[in-house]
C-alpha cells in the first residue's frame, strides 16, 4: 500500500503530474494523504543547466513548483516537494564553488517564489523550508568534496537563518542525499571505476557532521552502455560493506578541530558568498539562467576540464597514464551491458491507444478543461490534476495542455558566448580548416545536432566549442530537435558535416532516422559522425548505415576528432570534384 511506502521521484518539468498520478493510485486505495512519504524531485533550473527535461518557461515552470510545494505542506505533510540538485551541475562541469553557489541560488529563488506568492505564511513558510532536501554530487578529489559538503552545511544554516529568520534546528537541516560522479567514469579499463566510485563516497560518509541520508552509486560500466542488475548489485555491496563491515559510524566527527580542513571548508565558503552575491545582483538565478550566466560558467568550467586531462595536468588513470593493460574479463563478449530491444516503443504506443479508446470522452475534456482553466486563473494546479489522473488524463495530454497556456522554452546553450581557448594542437587543427575552407571556397560549416529526448548535452556543447575555436562555422541549437529538424537545418544551412551526440541509448533508431532523411533529401555528400555511450557492436551497424566516424567515452582528445572531422570533409570535397 501506498501508504506505507516511501517514494523517490526522479521528475522535474512534469512533477505536479507524476504526484497527481501517486495521490489518485493512493485515493484508489483509501489511503490518508497525510501519511504519504517520498520526494519529488521537482528542481527546473538545474534542467535549464544540464539535464534538459525543462518543456516551459521559467517563469510558469517556478510557479508549478511552488504549487507543489504549498499542495504537499498542507495535504502531504510527511513529503519532501523539492530537491535541490547540484548533482547534475557537477556532470555538467561544475566547480565545488559552483556547485555551492549555483545550488543554494536555486534553493534562494525557489524559497523567494513560495514567499512572495503568500501561501506559505508564519509557521507555515518554516514548515517549508523543513522540508526543502538538497541531491550533490562527489567527485575524486574528496578531501575537497568533503570540506564542499561542510560549507554546504554552513552556508544553508547561514541562509536558513539570516535570510529565512528559521532557528529551528530541524527546520534548518541540511538534509541531502548523493549520488557520487558519474562524469569521471571511463571506458578504458573501466574495471578501474569500481575504485573510483569507492573512493568518491568517502567525500559523503566520512565527515559526521556532513554525512549523506542517502547514499546511491552508479555502475563501475556506465561509461560502456546501460548498467545490468549485477552491475547495479556490485555498486549496493559497496556500500554495505563500508557500513557493515568498516567501523566509520562509530565514531563522531573525525575532522573537527583540524586547520587545514577549517582553512579549506572557509574558503569555499567565502568564494561560493561572493558567487550569491554575483548571482543576486543579477536579480537571482532565474536571471541568470535567462542570461545565460550560469550555463556559459559551467560549459566553460567543463571545457577546462577536458583541456587538462588532454594536457595531462589532470590524471586519469588508463586514460592518459598508465594506458597499456590487459584484456579485460569484465568487458569480453556479449551481454557485458543491458540492451533495449526496439520492440518495447510499438508495444507501448499500443498499449497507450487502447487506453485512449478505454476512457469515458466527457470525463477527459472536463478534467482538462479544469486544468486548462487553473493555469490561466494562476490557481493550484495540483487538484485538477490529480481529476485529469483519474479521469485516464495522459502526461502527453497534460503536458500538451500547459503548453497552450504557458508556451515553451529553449534555454540557452551557453556555447555562443564560452571563453575561447588554446589548447596543445589546436594551432594544427586551424591550420587544417583554413587549408580545406580555401578548396571549398567557405568556411567549412559543421552542425551539432542532438536527436531525440536525450538532454545530456554536456558532449555536444563542448564538441561545438571545439570546433569554433578550430576556425569552423558552427551551427548548434541545443536539445531535443527530430532527426527531421537536423536534416532541415542541414539543408537550410548548407552545411559540409553532421555531428549527432546520442546518450539515450537509442541511437541506433535515431541515426537509422536521419541518415534514411539524408538520403532522401539527397543529401548523400553531407558526412555523419555520431558520438555517444555506443557499445562496439551498435558502432558496427551505425557505420553500416553509412556514418563516417563514431566517437565514445575513450575519445577523449577532442583535437583528434576535430581534425578527423576535417579530412573527413576534405575527402567528401575531393570526392565531389
Amino acid at each position: 500500500p501506498l501508504a506505507e511506502m516511501n517514494t523517490s521521484m526522479t521528475i522535474n518539468a512534469c512533477a505536479p503530474w507524476l504526484l497527481a498520478l501517486y495521490i489518485a493510485a493512493a485515493d484508489e486505495q483509501g489511503a490518508d494523504r497525510k501519511l504519504l512519504q517520498g520526494t519529488t524531485q521537482n528542481d527546473i533550473i538545474k534542467e535549464y543547466l544540464s539535464r534538459g527535461t525543462y518543456v516551459f518557461p521559467p517563469a510558469p515552470s517556478m510557479r508549478l513548483t511552488k504549487d507543489v510545494i504549498v499542495f504537499t505542506t498542507e495535504h502531504l505533510p510527511r513529503w519532501n516537494p523539492m530537491n535541490v540538485c547540484s548533482y547534475h551541475l557537477q556532470e555538467a562541469g561544475a566547480t565545488p564553488v559552483q556547485e555551492l553557489a549555483f545550488a543554494l541560488a536555486n534553493a534562494i529563488a525557489i524559497l523567494d517564489t513560495v514567499k512572495a506568492s503568500g501561501e506559505a505564511e508564519g509557521a507555515v513558510f518554516g514548515e517549508v523550508v523543513g522540508r526543502i532536501s538538497f541531491f550533490v554530487n562527489a567527485g575524486m578529489r574528496f578531501i575537497t568534496e568533503m570540506c564542499k559538503m561542510r560549507a554546504f552545511v554552513d552556508l544553508w544554516d547561514e541562509i536558513c537563518i539570516n535570510r529565512y529568520g528559521i532557528t529551528d534546528p530541524k527546520q534548518k537541516l541540511f538534509r541531502y542525499g548523493v549520488q557520487v560522479n558519474s562524469l569521471g567514469l571511463t571506458e578504458q579499463q573501466p574495471e578501474n571505476n569500481v575504485y573510483r566510485i569507492l573512493l568518491e563516497m568517502l567525500a559523503v560518509t566520512l565527515s559526521k557532521k556532513a554525512r549523506a541520508r542517502a547514499v546511491q552509486l552508479p555502475a563501475w560500466n556506465e561509461a560502456l552502455g546501460l548498467p545490468r542488475s549485477f552491475d547495479q548489485q556490485w555498486s549496493l555491496r559497496m556500500q554495505q560493506v563500508v557500513a557493515y563491515e568498516t567501523d566509520l559510524l562509530d565514531y563522531g566527527d573525525i575532522f573537527d578541530g583540524s586547520t587545514e580542513i577549517a582553512k579549506k571548508v572557509e574558503a569555499l565558503k567565502d568564494e561560493a558568498r561572493a558567487e550569491l552575491a554575483r548571482i543576486e545582483a543579477m536579480g537571482g538565478a532565474v536571471a541568470a539562467v535567462e542570461n545565460s550566466y550560469m550555463k556559459q560558467a559551467l560549459v566553460e568550467s567543463n571545457t577546462r576540464r577536458l583541456e587538462n586531462i588532454e594536457r595531462g595536468e589532470q590524471v586519469v588513470v588508463g586514460v592518459n597514464r598508465w594506458t597499456e593493460t590487459e584484456p579485460s574479463p569484465l568487458t569480453t563478449g556479449e551481454g557485458s551491458i543491458l540492451t533495449v530491444p526496439e520492440h518495447v516503443e510499438p508495444e507501448q504506443i499500443a498499449r497507450l491507444q487502447a487506453w485512449r479508446a478505454a476512457r469515458d470522452p466527457a470525463a477527459v475534456d472536463a478534467a482538462l478543461a479544469g486544468l486548462r482553466s487553473a493555469a490561466q486563473e494562476g490557481r493550484n494546479i495540483m487538484e485538477p490534476s490529480i481529476i485529469c489522473a483519474k479521469a485516464g488524463i495522459t502526461t502527453g495530454e497534460w503536458g500538451s495542455c500547459l503548453r497552450e497556456v504557458f508556451g515553451e522554452y529553449r534555454a540557452p546553450t551557453g556555447v555562443g558566448r564560452a571563453a575561447r581557448i588554446d589548447t596543445q594542437g589546436l594551432d594544427e587543427v586551424r591550420a587544417s580548416v583554413e587549408a580545406v575552407s580555401a578548396k571549398l571556397g567557405r568556411r567549412i560549416k559543421f552542425l551539432v545536432g542532438k536527436p531525440g529526448l536525450d538532454g545530456h548535452s554536456n558532449g555536444a556543447e563542448q564538441i561545438a566549442v571545439r570546433a569554433r575555436d578550430a576556425g569552423m562555422e558552427v551551427v548548434y541549437e541545443g536539445i531535443r530537435l527530430t532527426p527531421a529538424e537536423i536534416v532541415n537545418a542541414a539543408l537550410e544551412e548548407s552545411v559540409h558535416v553532421i555531428g549527432l551526440s546520442i546518450l539515450s541509448g537509442s541511437h541506433v533508431p535515431l541515426v537509422r532516422d536521419v541518415m534514411d532523411r539524408l538520403r532522401a533529401e539527397g543529401l548523400t555528400d553531407v558526412p555523419v559522425v555520431v558520438g555517444g555511450i555506443i557499445p562496439m557492436e551498435d558502432e558496427i551497424q551505425l557505420k553500416a548505415f553509412g556514418v563516417a566516424a563514431v566517437y565514445t567515452p575513450k575519445n577523449f582528445e577532442l583535437n583528434r576528432i576535430m581534425a578527423d572531422i576535417v579530412a573527413i570533409v576534405d575527402r567528401e570535397a575531393q570526392k565531389a570534384a
